[in-house]
């Protein structure tokens, strides 16, 4: 992990990484921002949720894109682990870029031991290579084989 960029993660143990789920293309009207997600999207979103509280990874904190698409994944994600705590939603992390991410996790208040963050690529796959240093690609997977590349799991190996 590159110092620089970790520094954040003092406090945290462990970053999950989400792309939003699967989204919508059937209404060219909606602004980008406001495209929700598809018929497949909701479908798989829960399953995210199910193998984070399989995996006994359900995160202290969830913060997510404002975007329809990614607070969507949240609530699905969240309800499926039965997650207890606020989804925390920004604007800031709307299609945005490593450094951005780092400056609202560095924004929380409380100083949780993991987080969930929900967002877009590809700012989560350039702040997944800031962070380890290897390239890592985030896609909307077809099945739960695919899973394993949408979500990133980065630990500091702090206690």
């Amino acid at each position: 992990m590159r110092a620089g960029v970790a520094i954040f993660l003092d406090a945290m143990k462990t970053l999950l990484l989400l792309r939003h789920a699967k989204s919508s293309w059937k209404h060219p009207e909606l602004a980008d921002h406001d495209r929700p997600l598809n018929k497949r999207g909701k479908r798989t979103a829960p399953l995210i949720g199910a193998l984070l509280q399989d995996e006994d990874l359900i995160a202290d904190l969830i913060l997510c894109s404002s975007a329809v698409r990614a607070y969507t994944t949240a609530l699905l994600v969240a309800k499926a682990c039965a997650y207890a705590g606020e989804i925390k939603r920004t604007r800031k992390l709307y299609l945005a870029e490593p450094q951005t991410y780092v400056e609202a996790l560095r924004q929380v208040a409380e100083k949780p031991a993991s987080g969930l963050v929900v967002g877009h690529n590809p700012g989560l796959e350039a702040l997944i290579e800031a962070l380890t240093g290897e390239a890592m690609a985030m896609c909307s997977p077809r099945s739960m084989e695919a899973w394993s590349v949408v979500i990133a799991i980065i630990s500091t190996g702090t206690s």
